[in-house]
Order: C-alpha cells, then sequence, then structure tokens
C-alpha cells in the first residue's frame, strides 16, 4: 500500500494519493525515514529549489533592510518604496525569512542596554542606621494643585525623623531635609545610610555631595520596583488612610498643621504592630526595654491572680524584632557574617534627646 501511494504521488498531490489508497500520510512519511532496500537511508535534507536565492543575493537584500535608509522601515515598506523606484529583490514574505534567519525581526537599530540593577539586602539593627525616604503628593485646594510631603523615616523604630511639606518637588529642598535631620539627630560619619528611590530629587548631585560630605551612604532602589522601597510606601498608606486625612488640603499651612498634629501622633502614640505593639519613639529614644519590662511586670501579675484563664501558661509579650530588612536574602541562602555578628550584638541603644524634629518649610 506504501509503495503504491510512493507511486502515485509522483504524479498527484501526497494528501490526494494517501486519500485514494487508504493510507495516513504520517504512515506515508515514516517510510520515507527508514531504511530503502537498498541499505542506504532515505534522505531527510531538502535539496534547494533553482528558483532560491543565492546566498550573495541574501546578503546584499539583508544589507539593503539594515541601510540607514530602510533600517526604522517594515519589510513591507521596503518592498513598495524598491517597486515605485523600479527595482525588485524578492518577496516581502522573502525579506521576513531572511531577518529572521539572522534573528533581526526586531527593532534594527543599535538600542540602549539598561545595566542590571542589584537588588538592594539593607539591615538595620539599631536607631539611625537606616533611614528610608521619598515624596508623596497631596491634593491642594484645586484640580491639579498638589502639596509635596518629604519624609524621612527610620527604618528600625519606623520613627518619622524629619519631614516638610513644599509647593515644589526640588532637589534643594531634599538637600535641606537632608542636612537639617541628620544635624537634629547628631548622625556621624559613617555610621548612616539612606535608602531612597529612583525620583528625581533622590538622584540629584547635589544631594549626592551633601551625603558624601556627611559621610552618609546612600542606596537606590531599583527602577519601578516599588517593593525596595516598603518602609516608606507603607507610612505613606498609613497617613493617607488616617481618619481625619482630608480628600484636599485648603492650603500650604492647613497641610502643615495636619502633618504637624498626624507625626506626633504616629511617633509617641500609635502603638505599632512591626515593633511588639511599642511606640516609634519608645524604640528610637531607647526606651523600649523599659516599656517591655513594665508591660511584663503587669502580666505576671494578672497570671498570678487569674491563672486559670491562661491556658497556655504564663503570658509571654511580643518582642521588638533584632532586626529590620529591606529586601532580606533569599529563604536558604545564608546571611553573611557580618550581618550575623551585628544581630548578634544587638542592643537597643537611643538617646534620651526627644528634639522636634519636624521641619516645616
Amino acid at each position: 500500500m506504501i509503495e503504491m501511494t510512493e507511486q502515485l504521488s509522483e504524479h498527484v498531490r501526497v494528501t490526494r494519493a494517501c486519500e485514494t489508497i487508504g493510507v495516513s500520510r504520517s504512515a506515508l512519511y515514516r517510510s520515507r525515514q527508514r531504511v530503502r532496500p537498498t541499505g542506504q537511508p532515505a534522505s531527510t535534507s531538502r535539496s534547494s529549489p533553482s528558483r532560491a536565492l543565492s546566498v550573495a543575493e541574501k546578503a546584499e537584500i539583508q544589507t539593503l533592510l539594515n541601510s540607514e535608509r530602510f533600517q526604522d522601515c517594515a519589510p513591507r515598506e521596503v518592498y513598495a518604496t524598491l517597486l515605485d523606484e523600479g527595482q525588485y529583490h524578492c518577496s516581502w514574505r522573502t525579506m521576513y525569512r531572511i531577518l529572521s534567519e539572522h534573528d533581526e525581526v526586531r527593532e534594527r537599530r543599535n538600542q540602549l542596554r539598561h545595566p542590571a540593577y542589584a537588588r538592594p539586602e539593607l539591615l538595620a539593627t539599631r536607631p539611625n542606621q537606616l533611614w528610608s525616604w521619598d515624596i508623596t503628593k497631596l491634593r491642594g485646594p484645586a484640580k491639579w494643585t498638589y502639596y509635596y510631603l518629604y519624609a524621612m523615616l527610620d527604618v528600625y523604630s519606623r520613627y518619622m525623623v524629619g519631614w516638610m511639606i513644599a509647593e515644589r518637588e526640588l532637589a534643594e529642598l531634599g538637600k535641606e531635609l537632608n542636612a537639617q535631620t541628620c544635624a537634629k539627630q547628631d548622625i556621624q560619619p559613617g555610621e548612616l545610610t539612606i535608602h531612597a528611590d529612583r525620583g528625581g530629587a533622590m538622584k540629584a548631585k547635589s544631594v549626592a555631595l551633601l551625603m558624601a560630605d556627611l559621610g552618609v551612604n546612600k542606596t537606590h532602589s531599583r527602577p519601578h520596583v516599588s517593593n525596595d522601597n516598603p518602609y516608606s510606601e507603607a507610612q505613606f498608606k498609613t497617613l493617607k488612610y488616617y481618619p481625619t486625612y482630608p480628600g484636599r488640603f485648603g492650603s500650604l499651612a492647613d497641610a502643615r498643621q495636619w502633618a504637624h498634629d498626624f507625626f506626633s501622633w504616629y511617633n509617641h502614640e500609635h502603638h505599632h504592630s512591626g515593633l511588639g505593639l511599642l511606640t516609634p519613639a519608645d524604640v528610637h529614644y531607647g526606651r523600649a526595654e523599659a516599656v517591655l519590662a513594665q508591660r511584663q511586670m503587669v502580666m505576671q501579675q494578672a497570671y498570678e491572680r487569674y491563672p486559670e484563664r491562661f491556658v497556655n501558661g504564663p503570658p509571654r509579650l511580643p518582642e521588638l524584632p533584632a532586626a529590620v530588612w529591606i529586601n532580606s536574602p533569599q529563604t536558604g541562602t545564608e546571611m553573611s557574617r557580618t550581618a550575623q555578628n551585628e544581630v548578634a550584638q544587638h542592643v537597643v541603644t537611643g538617646t534620651e534627646n526627644e528634639s522636634d524634629t519636624r521641619i516645616a518649610h
């Protein structure tokens, strides 16, 4: 049956021959791959048709398509343009095939190659070791009017160490915020890292030079990766979901007064779930251990008075995290020895000076 189909396929199409004899095309093709009676395997390579373009002609067409004149044009456009000029090299489909052979069915001009940005992995084991800052918009009294909130957050304690509200987003204002906040927190050279995204004010040369003068290290998020600056983003959500947050502010003074009241509450009254229900000020200024000890004493007294109400034994309060990460190492990878030592030697320290670090311009 296969031999009859082979003979018939020499005169009609393969599909028609298979239908006439009652043989599937797959069986016919499999038989062609088997060893022939002469002992020679069937050839699987297709010979080049006599009408095919030569190697030189293909190279000429490829050069033409990549020329300065046609590098921005699709093969169809090149084909039509050449026809209008009285030239014909090949069909536009063949042009596509020639480009595909050289992996050039794409933008053929030299393109800017963006560098691979490293994933920032930052560790904080005490206050004033790692800060995060960002800028967010606050709606003004009319449509398309905004005020800009500059906020500097201590990552370990979540304390808002400095903030300001202005009518514009400027690098000079960011520089002023950094300088005054570092001065009020008495930052010494080499002890602080400030992390930010890649906004214009954050990447400005004047801000970078200031940080270099202050001995402050700086890091940036990867482009378009908001998770690289999570603490500032989370703080802005807390701010904008606060019950008294207005949809719009009537004036710049109105925005500054509201922010003053909010950050006072946030720093000194808000019991943060990520800090063992301590306030940011307690952690930032070294009162965490005393507050936790006082709470534990209260819980112990309650346990001694009503032990039956504590079915799991003596109560244990949430603890203050020993370390806070921005992008902690992946699960299964080892933490660096330096990071291990910092966590092991961690002691909640700080100064009792609770000077007001709120900045408004």
